[in-house]
């Protein structure tokens, strides 16, 4: 996740002719935008992240695991199909073998966010079955910038699925105050 953010988003950010940022991520994306949002501080305006996560928690573990149980299933891959296409299996086991491999049970984004100065948005559910609230509230309390730290009630890990209005609202109210 660093790593991309580091050496690809200089190449997007050129293709686009991207001189300021506002960087937007879900679950992996999250912590990719909080990356990024580190490596380029000057460049980023704000960071917003949906069920994002910072650190190999055990319940993220745990979560992961059982999808690579429930993706045993093809029908279960069915599903993924429509968003990563041909990849899809390739992607699925990127994301499992690399959160599960021992060599990354160390990992967290603590540096990264003491790095990111900007306003940040954390938006996580509350039942979010990759992370627990731990991940919002150590994005509160390490990132450099003004965090607003949201917990939707009811919600597991897809809070633009499961409460969009809610979304929606969050993130208009945090971009109009930019």
């Amino acid at each position: 996740m660093q790593d991309e953010a580091r050496t690809g988003l200089p190449y997007i950010r050129e293709a686009l002719a991207a001189d300021r940022m506002l960087l937007f991520g879900h679950s992996v994306g999250g912590a990719m935008a909080i990356a990024a949002g580190a490596a380029f501080p000057a460049q980023t305006e704000a960071v917003i992240t949906l069920a994002a996560q910072t650190f190999a928690e055990d319940r993220t573990l745990a979560g992961i695991e059982q999808a690579r149980q429930t993706f045993q299933d093809e029908t279960q891959l069915e599903r993924l199909a429509k968003y990563h296409g041909a990849k899809t299996r390739w992607v699925l086991d990127a994301w499992i073998g690399t959160w599960l491999a021992p060599s990354f049970a160390d990992w967290s984004l603590d540096d990264d966010l003491r790095r990111l100065r900007c306003p940040v948005l954390a938006v996580h559910g509350d039942h979010d079955e990759y992370g627990s609230r731990a991940h919002p509230d150590r994005i509160a309390a390490l990132a450099a910038g003004a965090v607003q730290e949201v917990l939707l009630a009811n919600c597991h890990h897809m809070p633009h699925r499961e409460a969009p209005e809610d979304v929606l609202r969050l993130v208009g109210d945090f971009t109009r105050g930019l």
